[in-house]
């Protein structure tokens, strides 16, 4: 099968460097997941953005880092990926890890759930951080 498209799209000043090496660790990460990949869009935005899409579509109140739309068919992964610059900066404070570290973990996040991974339960969450670690680190042998 053809290799789909990984598109990254910014609402907001944002740049993402390295854009090929994330879209290559990313094709990476579906493949070991035996999945294929159709058209999946990163969209940088802020807090704001997100906030709006979350009342609007998902009747949530709140803040989040990501929201992901899946339109995957079968094993295709395709959808868009909303994530907050804004969430990510804080929480990578929060957690004291550097920012391109926090960004990889909620990029891959938003790409386990297309998988299929879940985050609603305490057993799902933490198969989820399992599964961003181990994906994490494919990035760093890939370099």
């Amino acid at each position: 099968m053809e290799q789909g498209e990984i598109n990254f799209f910014s609402e907001t000043d944002f740049v993402l460097e390295d854009e090929e090496a994330i879209r290559n660790w990313i094709q990476k990460v579906i493949e070991t997941e035996n999945k294929f990949t159709g058209e999946i869009n990163f969209i940088f935005c802020d807090d704001e953005y997100l906030h709006d899409l979350n009342v609007k579509y998902l009747f949530h109140d709140t803040l989040t880092d990501i929201i992901s739309f899946d339109n995957s068919v079968g094993n295709t992964l395709q959808g868009d990926i909303f994530i907050s610059i804004e969430r990510v900066r804080e929480n990578s404070a929060n957690f004291k890890v550097e920012f391109t570290e926090e960004l990889k973990r909620v990029i891959v996040h938003g790409v386990l759930h297309f998988c299929g991974y879940k985050d609603k339960t305490e057993r799902e969450r933490s198969e989820m951080r399992r599964k961003e670690e181990e994906k994490i680190e494919l990035f760093h042998v890939e370099q």
